[in-house]
């Protein structure tokens, strides 16, 4: 069968970091799909700025892999792909958070596939799980380390003390991250793939601009370090969840007691939790970033695709998008060490109904710190709290505050 089976063209738009490990990958594996798919994967085409002509790779090809990344021309060549009839399988995961309901319409007209799982952290298979395997569960929750860069910056600040500046650049010399990093540190490529995942988990449209996201850019050892006198690590962390019958998305650094299960997930690696009611809670991991891991999930959906069941379905329900949700805080105030600071601190903590949990100060002169955690609050409040007391005559610099998660799991 494997020397007879039916060739099965695959048109690959790209051939950068993914696209090339991709071909390689194909080339590999297309004995062992045979069995699987009665048919031999091939590569039959290949665009770049510099190589093909895409009308004549789409009128030779079976399937479109589009690795190109961006909205134009990938956006164009997806859409023409459906229309001709062709299966397409994406990694990118800007082209569906921006565009995505566009193309998922698209794909249901004309009766083809839509596959995606290298869209969203690399070889960990979220995507599938939770449209397929979880596709009948009532999700609740999903908290994500997406962005493999910023979780080896963050894990290297906290393994050896290195600036934000220092462990950045060792990221780029790795690899880890590219010589403009800004999509990653800035919380920008968390946040679309954040939005590809809560349209599938909660069947309503989610696109970028929904989402709000702050970056790692801020973040200093020093914060690192007091967070670890109280019992603390910090992570870039996605979360999409129901809030008072709406939905909020947003990407933000996050400090983690060590009993959540995203807390031990370090270097560049990626994880995703859901919570349901049906499951309490899984945790899903593994490198999140490289052409080889990438490339993986990509072949994992052409297989799919080659053995199609039906595309993403249309969305049932619209979910008003919550701004304003509970979170505990680490709160960081550069004060004069003189006293009744705490107690006017306390003050303002108490006329916005906050409560302080854990307290450490390092009493310096000119530099104290105030570092705490308050128990879970609206965000408003905390916000509300925090300009009141960027108004005393005791504080030195602009307040810092760095969300908390407080759930663990066992």
């Amino acid at each position: 069968m494997t020397e007879t089976a039916k060739p099965y063209r695959i048109g690959l738009l790209g051939h950068g970091t993914v696209g090339a490990a991709f071909e390689t990958l194909l080339a590999e594996r297309a004995d062992a799909i045979v069995p699987i798919t009665g048919l031999r994967p091939e590569i039959s085409g290949v665009l770049t700025r510099s190589r093909g002509h895409y009308p004549d790779i789409l009128a030779g090809s079976d399937m479109i892999v589009e690795l190109i990344g961006g909205i134009d021309p990938a956006r164009e060549h997806v859409l023409a792909a459906m229309q001709a009839g062709k299966h397409v399988v994406t990694a990118n995961k800007q082209l569906l958070a921006q565009c995505g309901e566009e193309l998922w319409a698209a794909a249901r007209e004309h009766g083809v596939q839509l596959r995606f799982e290298g869209s969203v952290a690399g070889v960990v298979p979220a995507i599938r799980v939770i449209s397929e395997s979880l596709a009948g569960s009532h999700v609740e929750r999903i908290h994500g380390i997406v962005n493999g860069t910023t979780n080896y910056i963050l894990s290297e600040m906290a393994r050896s003390g290195l600036s934000y500046e220092e462990a950045l650049a060792g990221a780029q010399r790795l690899g880890y991250a590219e010589a403009d990093p800004h999509e990653d540190v800035s919380g920008k490529d968390a946040a679309a793939k954040m939005a590809i995942l809560a349209r599938l988990a909660f069947d309503t449209p989610v696109s970028l601009d929904q989402v709000r996201y702050e970056g790692i850019e801020q973040i200093t050892a020093d914060d690192i370090d007091y967070a670890r006198e109280l019992g603390l690590g910090l992570k870039l962390i996605g979360t999409a969840e129901r809030v008072n019958g709406g939905l909020s998305v947003r990407v933000h650094p996050v400090f983690l007691y060590g009993g959540h299960p995203l807390a031990s997930i370090h270097g560049p690696f990626n994880a995703v939790t859901i919570e349901s009611p049906a499951i309490t809670e899984i945790t899903l991991s593994g490198p999140g970033a490289g052409g080889p891991q990438t490339a993986t999930a990509v072949l994992g959906d052409v297989v799919s695709a080659m053995i199609p069941p039906a595309s993403v379905p249309e969305t049932t329900q619209r979910l008003e998008m919550v701004e304003d949700v509970v979170s505990a805080f680490y709160i960081r105030l550069e004060v004069a060490d003189r006293p009744g600071v705490l107690a006017q601190v306390a003050e303002v903590f108490g006329l916005q109904g906050l409560s302080i949990r854990s307290l450490v100060q390092h009493g310096l002169g000119d530099d104290a710190r105030m570092v705490m955690t308050i128990h879970p609050a609206l965000e408003s409040k905390v916000s509300a709290a925090l300009q009141l007391i960027g108004r005393q005559d005791f504080l030195r610099s602009t307040p810092r505050a760095i969300r908390v998660i407080d759930e663990q799991f066992s």
